[in-house]
């Protein structure tokens, strides 16, 4: 490639994740605003804080989004992407409307209603990225953007509650109607982006459509490393989540309250990390060797999460040094599952498949852990801090998830040498 094809190739890439990451981002304004609200003036509801169970109905919402998305994905056609995605998005606005003007209990059911449609927008973003010889930089920028976006967005949240004086309710409602005009923007400029090349569909296998016996067959194919892969990323979903959703409530145990800022600026060191660390496996042409490797990060991630804890349990670290080091950990194993692990597995193995159905695969069961452990810690009645159970739950994460990525990288390992290539 001449150098100013290659100049040409570079800029066209960074001009992809660049949009990619804004658009993700963008959604993360209409769906963890109303995280940062404490509720504390709500009533119970029968026995349950109030947050608690509005975190628990989202997540349901976003829970059955997931494993609509495994049909809805995977069967993706290229045709109207960008509407699709602002559609959803305003199905998911007007909930937020709505539930500051409805009391409660009954508004309860805005912010479920609120997550039902946001589960499938990671999948069509991403459709429009996959296959490409720079997926890896260009997933690594739009899965970055679940570290800081999140973080963003509830300073943003925060910022007009203490600068306006936006009350708790209605936080969710402005916070996403600042973010209208850019996300429509964005997805015209994602509509706009060219299709992989010819190079790039004969190194990383065509993406197609999958139809429900091609899932099943695929299934089948890779059963114990799929399954182990669910189980780890149930582990990795349930923990960032709780870390994401509750992250008030751990930094006021904490003691950092009052400080706005504390969540995106421990967020952006985590984000720098990992993107570099998930973007410069561009240069690896090998798919295999990336496939490993992209494992190999998420044990390492699993590693970090179990050392910090430790340390942080036993006085040797702070509590600030502690959730950053845990996120860092948390998002080594579960960006590499968002961008670079199944599109790696599908052009090693010369499959012709998608990412989409892989990915929801392992994402819909994976919201199914992090519902269910939200719900038995908001409904146990037991005084325990989230910071002891956060703590004590990451030294279990860690083990189970260092045995089961060993495992399964043995299984795929061992998968080389049987399998048949289409």
């Amino acid at each position: 490639m001449t150098q100013p094809k290659k100049l040409q190739s570079f800029l066209l890439t960074v001009y992809i994740a660049a949009i990619c990451f804004l658009t993700y981002a963008c959604v993360y304004a209409f769906r963890k605003p109303f995280t940062i609200g404490l509720y504390l003036n709500e009533p119970k509801i029968f026995g349950v804080d109030y947050k608690n169970i509005l975190v628990i109905a989202q997540v349901i919402g976003y829970t059955i989004s997931k494993f609509c998305g495994i049909k809805y994905i995977s069967e993706l056609k290229h045709n109207g992407r960008g509407w699709a995605i602002l559609i959803l998005l305003l199905a998911s606005w007007i909930p937020l409307l709505l539930f500051p003007l409805i009391d409660s209990p009954w508004n309860v059911t805005m912010l479920f209603l609120n997550g039902l449609p946001l589960g499938v927008l990671w999948g069509l973003i991403f459709s429009f990225v996959e296959g490409r010889k720079s997926t890896d930089f260009i997933g690594a920028a739009m899965a970055v953007s679940f570290i800081v976006s999140s973080g963003f967005v509830k300073s943003v949240g925060k910022w007009l509650q203490i600068q306006y004086l936006i009350a708790e309710n209605w936080i969710p409602f402005y916070t996403g109607a600042i973010f209208i005009i850019p996300i429509i923007i964005l997805v015209y400029l994602l509509e706009k982006i060219p299709n992989p090349t010819y190079e790039e569909r004969v190194n990383k296998s065509i993406r197609v459509p999958l139809n429900k016996s091609n899932r099943k067959r695929f299934f089948t194919q890779f059963s114990f490393g799929l399954i182990s892969f669910i189980i780890i990323y149930m582990f990795l979903s349930l923990f960032r989540d709780i870390r994401d959703n509750f992250a008030a409530e751990l930094w006021n145990e904490l003691g950092y309250g009052n400080t706005a800022s504390i969540f995106t600026s421990t967020e952006i060191p985590i984000a720098i990390c990992v993107l570099i660390m998930i973007a410069s496996m561009i240069y690896i042409k090998n798919n295999k060797i990336a496939f490993f490797l992209a494992q190999t990060i998420i044990l390492c991630g699993f590693i970090i999460c179990g050392l910090s804890t430790l340390l942080f349990l036993n006085h040797y670290i702070s509590g600030y040094i502690w959730i950053v080091l845990v996120g860092l950990g948390l998002y080594m194993g579960y960006i590499p599952f968002n961008c670079i692990l199944f599109d790696r597995m599908i052009a090693s193995y010369k499959l012709k498949a998608n990412v989409g159905y892989f990915m929801y695969l392992v994402d819909a069961f994976g919201y199914v852990a992090s519902a269910g452990v939200i719900i038995l810690k908001g409904t146990m009645d037991v005084n325990l801090s989230w910071t002891i159970f956060f703590s004590n739950g990451l030294v279990i994460l860690s083990l189970v998830g260092i045995l089961f990525s060993i495992l399964n990288m043995i299984y795929f390992s061992k998968k080389y040498k049987t399998i048949q290539y289409e």
